[in-house]
């Protein structure tokens, strides 16, 4: 059976972006300590002003806007469509990124993983949700004040605003009933 581990937002450790720019809050990732070694790394940053982006050679980037208005992104000369709340974008870690607000401030949500050591899969849903999954290791994000997720034979797990419940080593195909507003990450070993 896999194991689960609730993560309190509360508790998520702060530090400094890669180019020293902001602050990020780390909300799980598989191994390694600061900013190297992991396979996968989940985190929150609040955007204060438009600028550029750290560079993660050799990872691919999926970002969504959590708070605020919206940004827009110049990835290696290209503008991206106006990302909104809950949509995410999928993006070359080495890319040269810029920023642009559309708004005030924004704070965003990241998963960053190596493609050579993983596959990913992020979902944003918002209602009731009835889910499978065979990946091994899974994540649901709470976007809303309080998400609620069921699985056979466990106990309901609530989650308050940007708590996450992390289960590893799933090796079957796992059904989860979710209510709320939530993010569903998959990571699925290569």
């Amino acid at each position: 059976m896999s194991q689960m581990q609730l993560l309190h937002a509360a508790d998520y450790p702060r530090m400094p972006w890669k180019n020293g720019g902001g602050f990020t809050e780390e909300i799980a990732r598989d191994a390694g300590d600061g900013l190297d070694g992991f396979g996968w790394r989940l985190s929150i940053a609040d955007i204060e002003e438009s600028g550029g982006f750290s560079s993660f050679a050799g990872y691919q980037r999926i970002i969504s806007v959590l708070q605020g208005d919206g940004m827009r992104l110049l990835v290696d000369g290209q503008l991206s469509r106006p990302l909104l709340a809950f949509d995410a974008f999928a993006f070359g870690g080495q890319s040269q990124v810029q920023c642009k607000l559309l708004g005030g401030m924004i704070r965003d949500f990241n998963l960053i993983y190596a493609p050579q050591r993983y596959r990913a899969r992020l979902q944003w849903f918002d209602g009731t949700s009835r889910l499978y999954s065979s990946a091994s290791t899974l994540l649901v994000f709470a976007a809303g004040s309080q998400v609620e997720v069921q699985m056979a034979g466990r106990e309901l797990q609530r989650l308050g605003l940007y708590d996450c419940l992390r289960l590893e080593g799933n090796d079957g195909l796992l059904g989860l009933d979710v209510q709320g507003r939530f993010c569903l990450i998959e990571l699925i070993t290569v």
